[in-house]
Parts: C-alpha cells; structure tokens; sequence
C-alpha cells in the first residue's frame, strides 16, 4: 500500500494487487488499478498477465510475503509447514516474474525488484531463527541472482531488496520504521536502478548488502 501510494505520488501509473480487491479499500481509494493475485496460485498469476496483455511495465515489485511456521526448537519443527513459506515467498515472485517477463522486457526500464529481507543473507545470520523464513528469502535472492546472470545482456535489471524492519501485520507492529519511511527509502532505489545494478543486493537506503 505504501509502495502504491509512493509511486502514485511520483506520477507512475500504478497497479497494485491483492488476494481479495473487494476488500482493498485503502488501495482502491489512491485511485490506482487494482487486480487480483495469489502469488502462491499459478492459475492468479497466470490470468493477470492475461489481462494485462501486452502492457509494457517499467517496474514489477514482488512485495508479498509471510512469516511462516517458526521455531528455534528443533524437535517443534514441522517441516511440512515451511511448503507454505517457500511457496509465498520465494516460488510466487518466481511466477510473477516468469508471467510478467515479456511486459517487463518491453518497458523502458525493464526492473524487477524482489523484496527480500537481509534475514536472507547467509553472511549475516549471526542469531539464528526463522529457519524457513530465512530459507525463503535465501533461496528468493539466489534466484534473483541467477536470472540477472542469465539475462545480463538484456537491459532487465533483477534486484533484491530489504526494505528495514518495518511496523506492518508481519511482525504485529513491532518494526522500527514505518510503512511510508520504507516505501521512500524504497522507492529512491528502485527508480533510480540502472542496467549498473543488475543482481545487487540492497537495503532500503541503498547500502548493499552480503550475500
């Protein structure tokens, strides 16, 4: 919401999606396009791209994620669960991404950016935790950085970003920056990416981070 009310406010043309628009109120009231999507459902993913057409799109943000099952004991763990995790965040901006290429590959500035988390960085998990939700994001920056190598002479800029910790429903409210202070952070990155940034790894003030 945040991101949509930032872009909206710089001029873009924006689309925000949703699992539920019917009860987007917030999202529909900026006055942008709003359009349904469950990342974790090929068949939603699949029917955006096909209204979209053959829409170019300068900017795809893959913003959807969840916290997941979490544990720190080991003997608590349900492996099962952690299906769920990967599946929101780190196969859903895989569909996104393979379902919107040729829109992206035929805009200006050609940029997927995939909110990450530098939970997801191996370098600096120094505590531990969130064993799924740090795989998920892990494995969200891998393939990021294999498609910016696969498609590096293409003009498409593949990006992850942490976007801080922010106060949202994830974390119940318990970030240290808000919605709208990330969603300006963010938005300075993303739309200042250049082809110079293919598969970086950046936080929201645009410090690069480790892998």
């Amino acid at each position: 919401l945040a991101l949509s009310e930032k872009f909206k406010a710089a001029g873009y043309d924006v689309i925000g999606t949703a699992r539920s628009p019917e009860k987007a109120d917030d999202l529909k009231a900026l006055g942008v396009r709003v359009e349904q999507l469950d990342v974790t459902d090929p068949g939603s993913v699949n029917a955006l791209a096909q209204r979209l057409d053959d829409l170019p799109l300068d900017f795809v943000i893959n913003n959807a994620g969840i916290k997941g099952h979490e544990t720190r004991d080991l003997a608590e763990l349900d492996i099962e669960k952690l299906d769920m995790t990967l599946d929101v965040n780190t196969l859903g901006p895989l569909r996104v991404i393979q379902a919107l290429f040729p829109n992206v590959r035929a805009g200006e500035r050609k940029v997927f950016a995939n909110i990450s988390s530098k939970m997801g960085s191996m370098e600096m998990n120094t505590w531990g935790c969130c064993l799924g939700y740090r795989a998920s994001k892990s494995a969200l920056n891998s393939f990021t950085k294999t498609l910016a190598v696969d498609y590096a002479d293409t003009g498409l800029v593949f990006v992850t970003m942490h976007p801080g910790y922010v106060q949202t429903d994830m974390n119940d409210g318990q970030g240290n920056i808000t919605t709208a202070q990330s969603a300006e952070g963010l938005f300075k990155v993303i739309s200042g990416l250049t082809v110079d940034d293919n598969g970086k790894y950046y936080d929201w003030k645009g410090k690069e981070l480790p892998w």
